[in-house]
């Protein structure tokens, strides 16, 4: 009995401490789930996506078929969701067309039936709200540890400015949410195409042409399943050199760094024949700073020589914090066959980062710490260059130029001839 009640004593003690401690930490060593993948795949759905010019097909009915593909391929991991814009205002009152964009499906656990079903019942309509369509879809993909990604489709450039699509792709990458916009152009045109590639270099995605199903379904696949690969980590602290000798080596990642007013910081990225560098900076205004200011980005070889700068350098445009950039070398041609037959990589080449600024206190603002500098870095397969077609180069450029001008001069001296005989018979 005496037992009994000095066991019930200890019980109750026990009871009362721990209510009065609260529950018990949770193990140190327990593992945190990593977030799941978030794509938003945003569709122009206005007017011109009528056009039937891809593999003698509507735009929008190539679309809508490879978004079927696409999800039934969906990674079960993956949390997608779909917007549109230019969905379903038919008046001619801009104002109004420029505010139509809605998400069709919540960014989430797919319902793969609904997903299609809603695309299906699509039909070109009105204006192109691309600037706002991205701002709503990085809304709609909200902030967390993981990259977010958004994949824009889209065949005309934004007619309801502001806002402007490129400024907003800086906002966001200014902003430091982890996004990523990735944009495909179905139509090939030259201001499209320069649009488009100013979103994704702004914000350390990719721009691509797509002129048939297959190009669009293969391309909107590989962007989701890149998805998957993203980072879950915060972003690594380094210090940049400042000069490309010693520099830290970065592999790919995000990095944060300081930045004093008007510096250069350099990095040095290992990249092989064959892949591509691609690498995206911003700048957060943490402090008042002088009304023209910009950031500039260049990827500049290990004797000096610059192989390529962002996009917006040149532009004339005094208000950038953020700049992106892609380059990729040439593919390893001079490997012998013992090498090729090995498959024995090729030395990678250091290319050295450069992270310039052209920021200007205000008067009485603190010099330091330096400005916070988020520094993405990402090596790839190369891509195809979407500036044009490429007519190839050495032996196969030289008998390329022999046959054209052979038969500029057969159909020159026919020409001639024919002119010559007609001019004698008057």
């Amino acid at each position: 009995m005496i037992n009994s009640r000095r066991s019930t004593t200890v019980l109750v003690g026990l009871l009362v401490v721990s209510a009065l401690l609260g529950p018990a930490p949770a193990a140190a060593d327990e593992p945190t789930p990593p977030e799941p993948p978030r794509v938003e795949l945003v569709l122009d759905v206005s007017g011109s996506m009528r056009a039937r010019d891809i593999d003698g097909r509507s735009r929008i009915s190539v679309a809508q078929q490879a978004f079927n593909e696409v999800v039934d391929a969906l990674p079960a991991e993956t949390q997608l969701g779909i917007r549109v814009l230019g969905a379903t205002y038919q008046g001619k009152d801009k104002k109004v067309g420029c505010q139509d964009t809605q998400q069709i499906v919540p960014v989430g656990p797919v319902d793969r039936t609904e997903a299609k079903a809603a695309v299906a019942t699509l039909r070109p309509t009105g204006f192109t709200p691309v600037g706002l369509a991205l701002r709503k879809a990085a809304e709609d993909l909200g902030t967390g540890a993981t990259t977010r990604r958004i994949v824009l489709i889209t065949d005309g450039e934004d007619t309801c400015a502001p806002p402007d699509p490129c400024d907003v792709a800086r906002e966001l990458a200014a902003q430091g949410t982890r996004l990523v916009v990735d944009t495909l152009g179905l139509a090939p045109d030259e201001k499209v195409r320069r649009q488009l590639l100013c979103i994704a270099s702004a914000t350390g995605g990719t721009y691509t042409a797509a002129q048939s199903t297959e190009e669009l379904t293969g391309r909107i696949k590989q962007l989701v399943e890149r998805a998957g690969e993203t980072y879950t980590r915060t972003p690594t602290v380094v210090g940049g050199g400042n000069a490309c000798p010693g520099a830290p080596v970065l592999g790919p990642g995000v990095y944060t760094d300081r930045e004093t007013f008007s510096e250069h910081r350099w990095y040095r990225v290992p990249v092989r024949p064959g892949q591509e560098l691609r690498a995206s900076v911003s700048m957060a205004l943490d402090r008042p700073v002088n009304r023209d200011y910009g950031v500039l980005l260049r990827a500049v070889a290990q004797d000096g020589r610059e192989l390529v700068r962002g996009a917006d350098a040149g532009s004339g445009r005094a208000d950038v914090v953020s700049a992106g950039l892609r380059w990729s070398g040439d593919e390893p041609e001079d490997r012998d066959t013992e090498e090729r037959d090995a498959d024995v990589p090729a030395p990678a080449e250091l290319v050295c980062l450069v992270v310039s600024n052209s920021f200007a206190p205000r008067a009485g603002t603190g010099l330091t710490p330096g400005m916070p500098v988020e520094l993405t870095v990402d090596v790839v397969a190369a891509a195809p260059d979407p500036r044009g077609p490429d007519l190839g180069r050495g032996w196969v450029l030289l008998a390329l130029l022999t046959v054209a001008g052979l038969l500029t001069g057969l159909v020159t001296g026919l020409l001639t001839r024919w002119w010559v005989a007609t001019w004698r018979e008057k």
